[in-house]
């Protein structure tokens, strides 16, 4: 391990050490949506009414969420992507697994068309979170399916 590995390690880890279970599955759709490089206002739109539809987020206030979206997007604008999808698989209830990538691919389903950059995310999601292959074309047909319209 290089001087620099420890370094960066160090900081990984203690975004990890941060995160409760409801921001790790906020941030791996957030991830999700900002994998292409791009985070549209009706992408982000889309996934606070996804996440505004779970169980998980009931008890969120307003204000909640709120402070909930600014530290993620501090990770995300500080650290990137790569960060904070790692910072959150670990901490992300096995219960909640196949939820995130379900919403993951909803999301990204929702306009039409999937970039690479969303193609590769959603593969290292899959592989990840050691969904099922048969669940996940379920889930990826049904989003399909929904995003048809």
């Amino acid at each position: 391990m290089g001087l620099f590995d420890q370094v960066l390690d160090a900081q990984q880890s203690s975004v990890q050490a941060v995160l409760s279970p409801a921001e790790a599955f906020a941030a791996i759709t957030l991830a999700a949506i900002a994998s292409d490089g791009h985070l549209s206002e009706q992408e982000l739109n889309g996934l606070i009414t996804a996440l505004n539809r779970m169980r998980l987020y009931r008890s969120y206030t307003g204000d909640t969420m709120r402070q909930m979206f600014d530290k993620l997007f501090g990770i995300l604008k500080h650290d990137g992507v790569g960060v904070l999808f790692n910072a959150a698989q670990d901490l992300l209830p096995k219960e909640l697994q196949e939820a995130a990538f379900a919403v993951a691919v909803d999301l990204l389903m929702a306009d039409g068309q999937v970039s690479p950059e969303e193609k590769a995310f959603l593969e290292q999601l899959y592989n990840t979170l050691n969904i099922p292959e048969e669940k996940a074309n379920k889930i990826i047909e049904v989003m399909a399916i929904k995003n048809r319209g």
